[in-house]
């Protein structure tokens, strides 16, 4: 035995719960059959794919799989007005998915269903839950987040898929660990890092206080790729690009000067603190708002104008004609029809949140947005990436609009996009190297051995 192999021998090996899958369409790519059967065969396991890359299709040949193993149920948790998307992407791998609203009927196999009806449903009628574009969790309540956590706890199969993994706060991971069964989130913590009150209001460590223990952050990341899988390209898992190039991607900054001045000033200075920004974006509504509707208003095409408040998405479907907003007090069957209308050509403009509709939508008929800046970087990343996704077949402008005294809330949305790059390097190069996943190469011309070997 070398030394190599005394370490292997003393590193803690994670558990596989599944099975070698049986079913696989052949309308999947390479690199998302080697997804499929990696994450079947672990049983419980989580995706951190970028969009575009066919995380719906890898989760149903997934849950398909499951159903045929078990000869029971497995259930989609989406978010809203996802479920119908996922029944269609169903349909062209030939994966039967129904969804429900209220519960399930004798003869479902596959059910899909927004997390925010969850409570409707019966942990013990299926044997596995995926949860699509999971860091959705983070946007709902304690008491949601934990009834999801507490429903897939209990199922032998489970599936995490999104394309945003803790993009500033690694410390985060710790709940998708515990939500697929390895490590618990305090558990997670107490082996790989340390407090340091300090550090974490330095380095950003999401304002908790943790550091990488001495010599642990190599460890820590190959405990993650233990149990999850990163890419934003196919060439991450060592597959071919082909088919999959993004289309340019315009980002423009605009700074609107405010009309008024912040009490006690005698000109506008850069917000410090919350409280500074938020007075300031109150003040700056009509302003920004202005700008906005000018830049949409310029083309014929369909836009979606983001905005964080509901007085801004007011104003600007009053601004831009033919608008149409998604408000948070809106039905989910309102929200559902809009969201289809605009997906189909029948809305041009669509004024809604990134925390109502930047996760799992396909718009790639749209190329331009407009974007109030905030402190979130995974809520910028998700609405961008409705429209700048794989398959989109023109260029994507994205419009930030801010003001003066912004210049802190855009610095530290672009640091938080090079942490998220970071984190993403980091569990790369470690399947690369240190796991040595590795494409499987079909050779076609013999080698010949020279004699005088």
């Amino acid at each position: 035995m070398d030394y190599r192999q005394f370490l292997e021998n003393k590193t803690h090996q994670f558990n596989n719960y599944g099975f070698i899958p049986t079913f696989m369409p052949d309308k999947l790519f390479d690199f998302q059959k080697s997804l499929v059967e990696w994450a079947t065969l672990k049983g419980r396991a989580a995706i951190y794919a970028d969009c575009g890359l066919g995380k719906t299709f890898i989760q149903l040949t997934w849950a398909e799989n499951i159903a045929r193993k078990t000869n029971g149920r497995v259930l989609i948790l989406t978010p809203l007005a996802v479920s119908f998307q996922t029944v269609n992407e169903g349909k062209k791998i030939g994966v039967e998915v129904t969804h429900r609203k209220e519960g399930i009927s004798v003869n479902d196999r596959i059910v899909v269903t927004n997390y925010e009806r969850l409570h409707y449903f019966n942990t013990n009628d299926f044997d596995g839950v995926v949860c699509d574009e999971s860091s959705i969790l983070k946007n709902f309540d304690g008491q949601t987040k934990a009834a999801v956590t507490d429903f897939m706890r209990k199922r032998p199969y489970r599936l995490l898929c999104t394309a945003t993994a803790a993009p500033n706060d690694y410390i985060e991971l710790g709940t998708s660990s515990e939500a697929i069964g390895e490590l618990g989130y305090m558990d997670m913590l107490n082996r790989f890092f340390k407090r340091d009150q300090d550090f974490s209001r330095i380095n950003n460590m999401g304002g908790q206080g943790w550091r990488f223990r001495g010599h642990s952050q190599r460890d820590f990341w190959r405990w993650v790729c233990s149990w999850a899988r990163a890419l934003r390209n196919p060439s991450d898992l060592g597959f071919d690009n082909a088919g999959f190039s993004l289309p340019e991607l315009t980002t423009r900054e605009h700074t609107v000067k405010a009309r008024t001045i912040a009490d006690g000033l005698l000109f506008d200075v850069p917000a410090v603190g919350l409280a500074e920004q938020r007075k300031e974006l109150r003040r700056t509504i009509s302003e920004r708002c202005e700008m906005a509707a000018e830049l949409i208003n310029a083309h014929d095409r369909p836009a979606v104008a983001w905005c964080h408040m509901n007085d801004e998405g007011h104003m600007m479907e009053k601004l831009i004609p033919g608008a149409v907003e998604i408000e948070g007090n809106d039905s989910d069957e309102k929200k559902e029809e809009i969201f289809t209308d605009f997906a189909n050509g029948n809305i041009r403009v669509i004024v809604t949140k990134p925390t109502i509709a930047g996760f799992g939508l396909n718009w790639q008929h749209c190329a331009h947005q407009t974007f109030f800046p905030s402190h979130s970087y995974e809520q910028y990343y998700q609405a961008v990436r409705r429209c700048w996704r794989f398959g989109q077949k023109n260029p994507v402008t994205v419009d930030l609009i801010s003001t003066d005294g912004q210049a802190q809330v855009l610095s530290n949305l672009k640091r938080k996009a090079e942490a998220a790059d970071k984190m993403f390097e980091h569990l790369v190069s470690l399947m690369r190297n240190e796991l040595k996943i590795t494409k499987e190469n079909n050779y076609t011309k013999k080698e010949e051995v020279p004699s005088w070997l």
